[in-house]
C-alpha cells in the first residue's frame, strides 16, 4: 500500500524531471530562401491596400455628397458608412507591421 502511494508520488516529479523547461527559439532570416523577396511582396500588398483605401475614401465622400444634396438619407449614411470603412482600412494597412510587432512581443511574454 505504501510502495503504490510512494510511486504516485515520485512520478509526476520524475516526469516533471524529464521536460525541458527552458525552450528559447527565435526566428531567422536565412532560414528559408525567399524571405527577401516575400517581405517585398508583402510591402507591395501594403501599399496597394493603401492606394484602394484612400481610392475607396474618394468615392465614399462623393457618394455622401451626392446623397446629401439629393436629399437621399440612404445613399448619405452609405457614403459615411464608406468613409469610415476606409479610414479604418488604411488604419489597419498603416499599422500592420506595429500590431503584428507588439503582439509577438506579448507572445514572448507568455
Amino acid at each position: 500500500m505504501f510502495e503504490l502511494a510512494s510511486a504516485l508520488i515520485e512520478g509526476p516529479v520524475l516526469l516533471i524531471s524529464l521536460l525541458p523547461m527552458d525552450i528559447d527559439i527565435s526566428p531567422n532570416d536565412s532560414g528559408l530562401p525567399g524571405i527577401a523577396q516575400l517581405r517585398t511582396i508583402v510591402g507591395a500588398v501594403m501599399t496597394v491596400g493603401l492606394i484602394l483605401s484612400v481610392l475607396a475614401l474618394i468615392i465614399s465622400a462623393i457618394v455622401w455628397g451626392f446623397g446629401s444634396n439629393s436629399s437621399n438619407p440612404h445613399l448619405a449614411s452609405r457614403g459615411k458608412v464608406g468613409v469610415l470603412v476606409s479610414c479604418g482600412a488604411a488604419v489597419l494597412c498603416g499599422a500592420a507591421v506595429t500590431l503584428i510587432n507588439f503582439f509577438w512581443g506579448v507572445g514572448q511574454q507568455v
